[in-house]
């Protein structure tokens, strides 16, 4: 990296940064006036949960589109409107007058919300490319880091007696001006269409499917967001009924999960640096499934929330890496094969909780609760399904200016 490229370079990197942040800013700040919406509307929980079920739907939907306008017309232009679109969206539910007219609504967040995940990553990938090295786990720890301050802003909001469309305008407005922003220093990028006269025997015609390798990617995305879900729903459940403890206590399981996967990922460049991409996720996934098992297996409060904070630090750096081998494999598709990897890995998230309460009411859920350990394993022996064909990064890409 020379000196005359290095602030581009680092403008980039801050706006893909930014990208990161308000995807988890309204992410945060929608989950946390979720109680407020439901009472408003006189909900019952079955019926929230069909509303809440379109943000997935509408997630998965915005994947399967963005993949190809991501590769046609380049990451850049795809997340313009889309980064835009987060904020304003974001209000729609506040105003929605029944359950048909709320999962609409959410059907559009949650579109827009999957298009923009897809999108940003493809960014982050042709700044990490231009780079020359690994930054992706730094961009999904700032994500995480945008859940929590869109959460908390809107428990603030909540403890003021404010409403939620006070809320989520006030918040849309944040989002929208940190999507502004970051959209004058996001880097630029060429369609698939140039990017496939890079003559390299790894890219394929923009038209052809994405390959084995990259599905294969998106069941190690699936695995380890089975286990994210899993965590979610059911580290606390698991330690106030089968373990005893006080509810509080119950809550640092997924307390020390969330800590451990944030910190993890913060330094997952470093360690990808370090060790290479395939050694840490052979090591992480090691780790996540033999930290869980650990703690389950010892049967102790205590040793429970150790146990799943180990398993999200095992988990934090996967995922990054996953999407970043998924993005470099061939830049003439990288918005297709990242979509398909988030699909999958989405909808692990979606299936883990549901996964795990069946199996509980089968064999209990401590044994339940042993099979995202022994995905996570899976994930360490499969490691090497991402090893990158092309080492070689692509200098292409240049920063936008203005």
């Amino acid at each position: 990296m020379s000196a005359s490229t290095r602030p581009a370079l680092l403008r980039a990197r801050v706006a893909v940064y930014g990208l990161f942040l308000l995807s988890g800013m309204a992410m945060g700040t929608w989950t946390s006036r979720i109680p407020a919406i439901k009472a408003a509307l006189g909900l019952s929980d079955g019926a929230l949960s069909l509303g809440l079920l379109a943000i997935a739907a509408g997630a998965i939907t915005g994947m399967q589109v963005v993949g190809r306008l991501v590769d046609r017309y380049g990451s850049y232009r795809t997340l313009l409107p889309v980064a835009v679109a987060q904020g304003l969206v974001l209000v729609l539910p506040a105003y929605m007058p029944n359950l048909p007219a709320l999962a609409l609504s959410l059907f559009v967040f949650g579109a827009v919300y999957g298009t923009l995940d897809i999108a940003m990553n493809a960014n982050a990938v042709v700044v990490e490319r231009a780079y020359g090295k690994s930054i992706m786990s730094s961009f999904h720890a700032v994500f995480s880091v945008g859940g929590f301050v869109g959460a908390s802003a809107g428990g603030m909001f909540a403890h003021a007696g404010t409403s939620p469309g006070v809320t989520f305008a006030a918040m849309g407005v944040v989002i929208l001006l940190v999507a502004l922003l970051s959209a004058r220093w996001a880097m630029r990028d060429a369609p698939a269409r140039e990017a496939a006269k890079t003559g390299s025997p790894e890219a394929r015609p923009a038209g052809r499917r994405v390959g084995g390798t990259v599905l294969l990617l998106g069941v190690l995305a699936f695995c380890c967001m089975i286990g994210e879900g899993a965590a979610a729903d059911w580290s606390s459940v698991y330690l106030r009924d089968d373990l005893g403890s006080s509810p509080g206590f119950a809550a640092a399981a997924y307390a020390a999960f969330s800590i451990m996967m944030t910190a993890g990922r913060f330094a997952g460049d470093r360690l990808a640096a370090w060790l290479g991409r395939v050694t840490l996720v052979r090591c992480c996934g090691g780790l996540a499934g033999a930290g869980l098992a650990a703690g389950i297996l010892i049967d102790e409060p205590v040793a429970g929330v150790v146990g799943f904070g180990l398993f999200g630090a095992g988990l934090s750096c996967i995922v990054p890496q996953v999407f970043s081998a998924a993005g470099h494999r061939d830049p003439a598709q990288s918005g297709r094969a990242l979509a398909a990897v988030a699909s999958l890995g989405y909808t692990g998230f979606l299936a883990g909780p549901v996964v795990i309460g069946g199996l509980a009411e089968a064999v209990t859920l401590p044994y339940a609760l042993l099979v995202p350990a022994v995905l996570a394993l899976f994930v360490a022996f499969t490691a090497p399904a991402l090893r990158s064909p092309r080492p070689a990064p692509d200098r292409r890409a240049e920063p936008a200016h203005g």
